[in-house]
């Protein structure tokens, strides 16, 4: 399967890998499939893990994944997005992914390493980094 993904309930964090081969159509239905996971609600923070896709989104497929998120809010609020890209192409891409659903995430940003893109969630996410 093109698209996996896990909710750590306890973590609050969709880990989410993009495999190959890789279409729009998986992206998309990854998202309907959030729509009805009853695990996919309240605040969660994303890691994106784009390093084994095999295809490079074109910026016009954005327009589709940003209405998909859009229609997700209803049921859940994106905190952190923490996304690993190892390829250049892709990261390049998904900095533009970063800003063209910036309304939808509390922040995103894009990583080549993933235990950098890890550490960075962990120190966002209000849930792995109690107050004393």
């Amino acid at each position: 399967m093109p698209v996996t993904y896990r909710i750590d309930v306890a973590a609050k964090i969709i880990r989410t890998t993009c495999g190959s081969p890789l279409t729009l159509e998986d992206v998309i239905g990854h998202f309907r499939t959030l729509g009805t996971d009853p695990d996919c609600s309240g605040r969660l923070d994303v890691f994106l893990d784009v390093s084994e896709a095999d295809r490079v989104p074109e910026s016009s497929q954005f327009a589709a994944m940003k209405a998909e998120i859009a229609v997700l809010r209803g049921k859940v609020q994106f905190g952190t997005c923490a996304i690993f890209a190892t390829r250049d192409a892709m990261f390049g891409m998904m900095r533009v992914f970063e800003v063209v659903t910036q309304p939808y995430f509390a922040a995103t940003r894009v990583f080549r390493d993933k235990l950098e893109a890890e550490a960075w969630l962990a120190s966002r996410n209000p849930t792995s980094n109690p107050e004393p």
